[in-house]
């Protein structure tokens, strides 16, 4: 902690203020006087003995110089090396801005650029003119996370440079509200906790990979972070072309219920049933949506096909199908589709689309 610290009451006030910023993570800037306080000092400093020192103050060691402050206009956020001149963070950060200050550990400023957004998936990357030599990249997770996996969330919640909490995966396969109104599958879930200005932090295992971007949390030890596979997929190409496109089928669905299963006359509660399907879209022509009736006194959606599997990949929950167009399918692909019709199963090939800028486009 820097020598002049927060008084209890100014920390409320700050806590207020970036609360009202959002859940999502991303704080107000501090007052000029509390900042150049949070800036005199460096998050190396007070080093622990080799006695005191844990598992993770050796991921904080390692991975503290390749995490930085984001500031764009008057909210700031927490970003990560991802190569020589790059830093992801999210893009509720960024916002509109094309250009941000990037803070590194030890205190030096650069001007960034913003190279790229991509509201889906909550993910920015901008460019930083000026990288310290101790800047690393930071390293994916191969794989997916188990669930009670120890990890670490770095960042900078309430202006406070470099925080460390510490927690456990909780959830995978999660799926939670993107900027753009859709929903960003293949979540991760954490206890760790989660504050404004954490957000585009690193969630970090206690190897000293990255498991998740954190993007949201703040309320009763639940907390949100895009996983490694989905940020590996779209950070190249906001790289390369400033943005991403993302598999899009144009329907509405809902799990089939016990409820839906029995107003459907279906034999058993699976896949998923088209609720809807947008006139127009990639969907069009090829699924039938359902017509919404009342059944047993409960409204509920009847009619319409069940989609089974995707590419003989079988279709439990709606995560299930936002999770393969995410990590394995791309505008423009042909996929086969598994369906129930009318009681007969049988395939269809549907051409994915691309997403529209919001899910009310």
């Amino acid at each position: 902690m820097p020598d002049s610290t927060l008084d209890r009451r100014r920390f409320l006030e700050l806590g207020g203020t970036a609360l009202v910023a959002g859940l999502a993570g991303c704080g107000a800037s501090a007052p000029a006087e509390d900042a150049a306080a949070s800036e005199s000092s460096s998050p190396n400093q007070n080093q622990p003995t080799a006695d005191a020192a844990s598992e993770y103050t050796e991921v904080y060691r390692n991975t503290i110089d390749s995490v930085v402050l984001v500031r764009a206009g008057q909210g700031q956020g927490t970003g990560f090396a991802f190569d020589d001149s790059h830093v992801v963070t999210n893009a509720h950060v960024v916002g509109d801005a094309s250009a941000v200050d990037v803070r590194f550990s030890e205190g030096q400023w650069s001007e960034g650029e913003v190279v790229g957004t991509d509201p889906h998936s909550d993910l920015a990357v901008v460019e930083a003119e000026d990288v310290p030599s101790p800047v690393t990249p930071l390293p994916f997770i191969e794989g997916d996370p188990v669930i009670g996996q120890e990890v670490v969330a770095i960042g900078n919640p309430y202006n406070l440079n470099g925080s460390l909490t510490s927690g456990v995966v909780s959830g995978i396969d999660r799926s939670i509200p993107s900027p753009a109104g859709y929903r960003i599958p293949d979540a991760v879930q954490t206890d760790a906790a989660v504050n404004p200005g954490n957000s585009g932090g690193p969630l970090m295992s206690l190897d000293g990979r990255v498991v998740a971007v954190i993007n949201s949390g703040g309320g009763d030890n639940i907390a949100f972070g895009i996983s490694a596979a989905l940020t590996q997929r779209v950070v190249p190409s906001l790289i390369e072309t400033g943005d991403y496109e993302h598999a899009y089928v144009g329907v509405s669905f809902v799990n089939v219920t016990p409820g839906i299963a029995d107003a459907n006359d279906l034999d058993e509660a699976r896949g998923l049933l088209v609720t809807n399907v947008v006139p127009g879209g990639p969907s069009a022509d090829v699924l039938e949506g359902s017509q919404r009736e009342y059944a047993q006194d409960t409204p509920v959606p009847v009619g319409g096909d069940v989609l089974l599997a995707i590419e003989g990949t079988e279709l439990a929950t709606t995560e299930d199908l936002g999770s393969y167009l995410a990590l394995q399918a791309s505008p423009g692909e042909t996929v086969e589709i598994t369906i129930l019709r009318d009681g007969n199963q049988r395939t269809v090939d549907l051409e994915l689309g691309s997403r529209p800028a919001s899910s009310t486009a």
